[in-house]
């Protein structure tokens, strides 16, 4: 750890190299915070479902649409079941986290064996797809069917990344979300993950909006 003073804060740095696998670990998640989770609905080659919610998640492009998330390797180094099942099936459907889910997604988010499915452990509700097996999540005011494009796998041993780079193909939303034709992102009630056992609700109250500026022609 060393110290510097740059502009109007003072700092303290921390070598990554010098960091545990756990300090590093609590320091980006409070720096890349807020984090929209993705719900992830999976199928095995068997047919088991699984869910499980994962908030290393973000946009990817718009040519074709597409998303990114990472299910890093369990404590033991191991692939987990949402991993091996994309891995097998080449299909994912992600959910929306809102007001109001957020303890069932705590209960998904529990290790349990591969042959227990956390729909019903969490008490979620499976509703029909239309381009992928993997069911969406009824209570989900929004989700997305993937393909998996391709998987990118960076580090070893326990939680090391492996980013899922899927091909959005349908797109479900909550005909009460829609206002003139476009999503109100005022009624969707967002949750979030911060650091450590913090979480966010996007409320209304706490939004704003704000143009892009335009460069003179």
């Amino acid at each position: 750890m060393s110290q510097n003073n740059d502009n109007a804060h003072s700092y303290l740095g921390f070598d990554c190299a010098d960091l545990s696998s756990s300090d590093a670990y609590d320091l980006l998640n409070h720096l890349v915070a807020p984090r929209p989770i993705a719900l992830v609905s999976t199928l095995s080659v068997d047919g088991i479902p699984n869910l499980a919610p994962f908030s290393y998640f973000m946009a990817g492009g718009l040519n074709p649409p597409s998303i990114a998330f990472s299910p890093t390797t369990n404590r033991h180094g191991q692939f987990k079941d949402t991993l091996q099942n994309i891995q097998a099936t080449g299909e994912f459907t992600i959910n929306v986290v809102s007001q109001g889910m957020q303890d069932r997604v705590n209960i998904a988010s529990l290790d349990f064996d591969s042959s227990v499915s956390e729909w019903e452990q969490a008490g979620f509700i499976p509703a029909s797809t239309t381009k992928v097996r993997p069911a969406r999540v009824a209570e989900s005011l929004m989700a997305m069917e993937c393909r998996l494009f391709q998987l990118v796998s960076h580090g070893e041993g326990a939680n090391a990344a492996n980013y899922v780079i899927g091909e959005v193909l349908y797109f479900h939303i909550a005909k009460q979300l829609m206002v003139n034709g476009k999503i109100d992102p005022t009624q969707v009630q967002y949750i979030s993950r911060m650091g450590g056992n913090w979480y966010d609700r996007v409320s209304a109250d706490s939004m704003f909006e704000l143009a892009r500026p335009q460069l003179d022609s």
